[in-house]
């Protein structure tokens, strides 16, 4: 059997003032030991019917996530955590493909509104992803895995706050973005690709802290249900991105 996971006291105490409180109706079961059974399913990968008993009925772990993520509290409290931080002096962008399992096929509208693409590896979701200078999320978009990286890097820069530089490879050296990064006076630290005549200038020493969010990645892909998209709903993937982010990243 798995080893149990429990949220650490400072993890809880990082998502507990963001938590529903005062609602009318029965109670909650204690939300400290349904997280944690959340968590363990995310950690482990395994079925939610198959929850450990010390973590209380599988039913009300479920039901808990579900009707959170329907609702788009992990996602706020991910957000919230994220903007008490300090400003960062630079931005890191990058993305990772996810694989998605066959039990994630047949959710509502179908697979491209659930973030799922077919490409000649199989069916994937493609996590988008601002890390700040301390290698912690900041942003995260999904989509489908057949979309190009640079697609999303405008939204998710606008939805953070403006850095001094922006770190990415070769698939952010984009006229378009090169443009939007100048006049927002934010200097672009961006390798030129292959096929330009005349390359920008790239400052190698700072271009080395890439591997923060590449580290970033791997950390997340320890998760067995972020390495593996098991959810038929993109908007369930997501909280558990967020989920894991304020427990692990965000309460170091």
């Amino acid at each position: 059997m798995a080893r149990l996971f429990w949220l650490s006291d400072r993890a809880w105490a990082a998502l507990e003032p963001h938590l529903p409180h005062g609602r009318p109706g029965k109670p909650r079961v204690d939300d400290r030991r349904v997280i944690s059974g959340i968590l363990h399913v995310l950690k482990t990968g395994c079925r939610w019917r198959n929850v450990p008993p010390e973590y209380g009925p599988a039913t009300t772990v479920y039901n808990r996530d579900n009707r959170w993520s329907r609702r788009g509290l992990w996602q706020r409290l991910f957000e919230q955590v994220a903007a008490s931080g300090r400003v960062p002096q630079e931005l890191l962008s990058d993305t990772s493909h996810v694989k998605a399992h066959r039990s994630a096929s047949g959710g509502k509208g179908g697979k491209w509104e659930q973030a799922i693409g077919r490409s000649r590896g199989g069916r994937t979701s493609k996590i988008h992803c601002l890390a700040d200078d301390r290698g912690r999320p900041v942003a995260f978009a999904l989509t489908p895995g057949t979309i190009a990286d640079i697609s999303m890097a405008l939204p998710l820069l606008n939805a953070a706050v403006r850095p001094r530089r922006l770190i990415g490879d070769k698939a952010y050296d984009v006229d378009s973005l090169r443009r939007w990064l100048k006049q927002h006076r934010i200097k672009a630290v961006i390798p030129s690709s292959a096929n330009r005549t005349a390359p920008y200038p790239l400052d190698r020493t700072v271009y080395r802290r890439r591997n923060l969010i590449e580290r970033l990645f791997c950390r997340l892909k320890n998760w067995r249900r972020i390495a593996t998209r098991y959810d038929r709903l993109a908007r369930n993937y997501l909280a558990g991105l967020a989920l894991i982010a304020v427990t692990t990243e965000w309460s170091k």
